[in-house]
């Protein structure tokens, strides 16, 4: 299906969207994905007013958008976000009812996110660097590894902020702008020293980017994306890794080897350990295709 035009979004819409980022701080993905979530209630809305919608209306639209192929997960984000406005238009603006409260997304299948495997992982960071972006590539991508740093927070590194290669740590800022301090591995330090010894020859001048791109300025998200991706190919994986899979294989793999859940949370920045119990899952697979393997009479 095509991707509709975007809509212009009403006065109080877009009073809403500024509230958020001035007073909530709130992420430019955050805000962006709310604006892509109201825009697609306009459209269901077909015309009347955000105000004069009942919740049989809302209904009518997550029963839309179910029908259009969108999962629980994604209906629910566009519900939090459908809610946050009228909750603030009744706070700002008199309206009398949030035609959003008690409304629930469609329930749909959980999915485990996918990490590599240790040996995969290794596979993957120890191919051997032969160009002055491939040291940053790896730079990058045993930093994301070591640290479970989300794409975001890797993207936004500046030389001389962040991180500190003395104490071996590296300082983030993370959702809603909560700041957190993770440890670098010894590996990752190398790495990164690797690449900051060759840096000044393709970045710009005053560029602060830790990560940049041949043309000198700061590596984006996208590129960073693209650069692992194709790395993932010429290693000969045969899996597609995004960024996200190293973060959740930092994730499954310490909690392999330490067990201890609350540790991974303050490590990854989840501010609730119900985000983190995933990886418990991910544990328990593991140890359930080792137990496959190994037990005598575990086969029938």
């Amino acid at each position: 299906m095509p991707a509709a035009a975007a809509l212009p979004l009403p006065a109080e819409v877009e009073a809403w969207l500024g509230w958020l980022a001035s007073q909530r701080r709130a992420a430019p993905t955050t805000l962006q994905a709310y604006r892509r979530d109201l825009e697609a209630l306009l459209r269901l809305a077909e015309g009347r007013a955000l105000a004069t919608l009942t919740a049989s209306d809302i209904r009518r639209c997550v029963g839309r958008l179910h029908g259009e192929g969108l999962g629980g997960r994604s209906i629910a984000r566009h519900l939090s976000a459908w809610r946050g406005l009228y909750r603030w238009l009744a706070r700002h603006h008199g309206l009398q009812a949030n035609p959003v409260d008690g409304i629930r997304a469609p329930k749909s299948a959980v999915t485990l996110p996918r990490a590599l495997s240790p040996e995969q992982a290794k596979a993957l960071l120890d191919a051997e660097a032969e160009s002055l972006l491939e040291i940053r590539d790896v730079a990058m991508f045993e930093l994301f590894y070591s640290s479970g740093l989300r794409l975001a927070e890797l993207a936004a590194l500046d030389v001389g902020g962040g991180l500190d290669m003395v104490e071996a740590l590296v300082l983030v800022t993370g959702k809603r702008q909560r700041q957190r301090s993770v440890p670098v591995g010894g590996q990752a330090l190398q790495a990164v020293r690797a690449w900051l010894a060759l840096r000044a020859q393709v970045a710009a001048q005053q560029e602060a980017a830790l990560f940049v791109s041949r043309t000198g300025t700061r590596l984006s998200p996208a590129g960073i994306r693209s650069r692992l991706a194709q790395r993932a190919r010429q290693t000969g994986l045969g899996v597609h890794v995004h960024p996200h899979m190293l973060r959740h294989s930092f994730a499954s793999h310490l909690l392999q080897s330490s067990g201890d859940l609350r540790a991974v949370q303050e490590l990854l920045g989840h501010a609730s350990i119900r985000s983190t119990q995933v990886y418990t899952h991910l544990d328990f697979q593991h140890l359930a295709h080792v137990y496959d393997k190994a037990h005598p009479r575990a086969r029938k």
